[in-house]
């Protein structure tokens, strides 16, 4: 019986002028030029990516972050330096790498341990139980993740991150529902979708809550010292909360639950330019040609996936 691609294999990221999409066994970027021209870049998938971890409930969420921490940033870097008119103006080397840890550091301090240091502060000040203490502290990371997202979504090239956002999600969307992917068809889908990383950060704050507070009252050292080390486990529920969220995504219920999801991507989405459809159109389409590829050679039975336009949907079986 022939192996099955599942739809939730499929992922995307925004880049800079580009989008990135990523399968199961492959990889593909798409990223306009400032000549106009779309660069497209493709690579097999290696390592933690094809190691069993990824079939194992909750350790694969980590798998999904290091993807964003590593692959992502990876090609943000190419996306961002084929834009840069000049050598000079390029970020490689040391200097990526300094970048990349002063992001992280600083998006761990804000959204982690400075809601948590003005909980502690609250508590000492009004005398406040743990638990209040915790839903002070949830509240408040809650307020500077949206407001984050809010504030940098005014900044013009930002905005264009986020049309590209929308191209992506637009673009698996019409590939999910089994329609021809050009410009105009794809255009007609959502913005949102179930399994976007903006879901994932709202749940992974929303869980942050309930897990801080199950370790009741702390010391100062307790407080920022549980605030860093749970971050890989808070990633494995959140990941695994999606993950479930999408399968089920038509029942009632969870078509309920997954609408603060939904709307928090209105934030880190805009509608895209044709330019930008076409750019994620042929990263998804770069992708899905080397998946295949790839597959092949692992599975001869593998029943091959191709893009709604140039095959009929019922390539997608269950195995």
């Amino acid at each position: 019986m022939a192996e099955n691609l599942k739809l939730p294999s499929y992922g995307g990221q925004a880049l800079i002028e580009g989008v990135l999409m990523r399968g199961r066994y492959a990889v593909a970027a798409a990223i306009r030029t400032p000549q106009g021209h779309i660069e497209v870049v493709s690579e097999p998938l290696k390592g933690i990516y094809l190691s069993r971890l990824t079939a194992i409930p909750f350790l694969r969420g980590l798998v999904i972050l290091w993807d964003a921490l590593g692959l992502g940033m990876r090609y943000l870097s190419l996306s961002a330096n084929l834009q840069a008119e000049k050598e000079s103006e390029k970020i490689e080397g040391a200097t990526w790498a300094a970048t990349l840890f002063v992001s992280l550091a600083l998006a761990v301090g804000l959204f982690f341990l400075f809601p948590a240091l003005v909980g502690k502060g609250l508590q000492s000040l009004l005398g406040l139980t743990g638990w209040a203490t915790n839903l002070f502290e949830g509240l408040i990371r809650l307020f500077v993740v949206i407001g984050y997202i809010w504030s940098i979504g005014r900044i013009s090239d930002i905005q264009r991150v986020f049309g590209y956002h929308g191209a992506e999600h637009k673009t698996i969307n019409a590939f999910e529902a089994g329609t021809e992917l050009t410009p105009t068809s794809v255009d007609r889908y959502p913005l949102e979708h179930p399994r976007c990383g903006t879901s994932f950060i709202l749940t992974l704050v929303v869980l942050s809550v309930v897990l801080f507070s199950l370790l009741g009252d702390l010391p100062w050292v307790g407080v920022i010292a549980s605030r860093i080390l749970l971050i890989p486990i808070l990633a494995m529920l959140a990941y695994e909360y999606i993950r479930w969220a999408a399968d089920h995504r038509n029942h009632p219920l969870v078509a309920w639950l997954i609408r603060p999801n939904l709307w928090l991507q209105q934030l880190t989405t805009r509608p895209p330019s044709p330019d930008m459809l076409e750019v994620s159109i042929t990263a998804f389409k770069a992708m899905l040609e080397l998946e295949n590829q790839l597959a092949l050679e692992r599975n001869p039975r593998y029943q091959v996936s191709a893009p709604p336009s140039d095959a009929a949907v019922g390539a997608h079986q269950s195995q």
